[in-house]
């Protein structure tokens, strides 16, 4: 069986690294969706889809995960038609893992099955409140697998989430 979990991994944290985890072990195949991949250096999407690709690998290659794929998602910005296009470029998952409601109702309107994931302290383990901590100078590498973290640090992803966060003011 083949699981599809989706999202935009701004950055990539621990809470996405444990569910994929547990659906390693669950599913034969996980299908990772790096959502909105054609978004970059913007206040929300600081990070490239390849920046997130190599954190997704490098955090998965370091504990085992190997049964997955990665696919890149570009968001369309239309709700109604958004399965269709997830569903042609994925065309082959037998359940959605998901904790969006949103997400939750576009697939089931389209007859897809939907797993709620476990939520690992959502208030920590968010991009939003990791992004929010990288700009104001506060611990997230904790929050961060830490090849992710070395991935950030690489490619100065705090000097440009803060040079983001004053273009965005």
């Amino acid at each position: 069986m083949k699981s599809l979990f989706i999202g935009r991994f701004q950055p990539f944290h621990k809470g996405h690294l444990q569910i994929i985890h547990n659906a390693s072990i669950e599913y034969d195949k996980i299908i990772i969706g790096i959502g909105s991949s054609q978004y970059n250096y913007t206040f929300d999407n600081p990070f490239s889809s390849e920046e997130r690709k190599q954190m997704i690998e490098q955090s998965l290659k370091q504990i085992n995960v190997e049964n997955y794929e990665l696919v890149l998602v570009p968001d369309i910005h239309n709700y109604p038609k958004w399965v269709v296009h997830v569903a042609s470029i994925i065309s082959n998952f037998d359940i959605v893992l998901t904790n969006s409601s949103l997400t939750k109702s576009l697939f089931e309107e389209q007859g897809y099955a939907i797993r709620k994931t476990p939520l690992f302290d959502r208030n920590k383990y968010s991009g939003k409140e990791i992004r929010r901590r990288m700009i104001n100078d506060e611990e997230w590498k904790n929050l961060v697998p830490e090849p992710a973290c070395k991935i950030i640090k690489e490619i100065d992803g705090v000097k440009r989430l803060k040079e983001l966060s004053e273009k965005h003011s």
